[in-house]
């Protein structure tokens, strides 16, 4: 399993497990439980249920949220999983010697899971920001309510 970090500014972290041995399927069955939720509950989740994938999934959360607590200084009381998705990823292929001479093809799929973390209280901050900034510039709004009527405008449709 392989870990990569990110250094953004937009205040997410990301752990990426790639060719981990399971269908993605059966991956995606988890990981749509723990989208959104906060770190802390995502753990308690991936212990209590019963999948084989959890495990994994488990090891790569944990990991992001180390990513995020020692190279961009996050509290982990204030991470949510923003994005968790499951990608197919190769697929070994084995052959078993069957009766009479033949062979038995056997495929063991793989797949590619990335956790991103966001931190709640890097977006409270930058709201409180732009709040002020939207004040210092007011948008123009579009103001033009005509309504156009398209059965009676002769359009397209009028010519044969």
């Amino acid at each position: 399993m392989t870990k990569k970090r990110n250094k953004n500014p937009y205040g997410e972290v990301y752990a990426l497990g790639q060719h981990i041995s399971m269908s993605a399927h059966k991956a995606r069955r988890v990981i749509d439980q723990i989208r959104g939720r906060s770190y802390e509950e995502t753990l308690m989740i991936l212990e209590l249920m019963p999948y084989r994938a959890c495990y994994p999934i488990f090891k790569l959360v944990y990991s992001a949220a180390a990513n995020a607590s020692h190279n961009m200084g996050f509290n982990e009381a204030s991470l949510v999983i923003s994005k968790a998705e499951v990608n197919e990823g190769t697929t070994m292929k084995k052959l078993k010697p069957r009766a009479r001479g033949r062979s038995y093809a056997i495929k063991r799929p793989t797949c590619h899971i990335r956790i991103v973390l966001k931190d709640k209280s890097f977006y409270e901050e930058e709201d409180f920001f732009c709040l002020k900034k939207s004040e210092w510039k007011k948008k123009k709004k579009y103001t033009d309510m005509t309504y156009h009527y398209m059965d009676k405008s002769g359009g397209l449709w009028d010519k044969k």
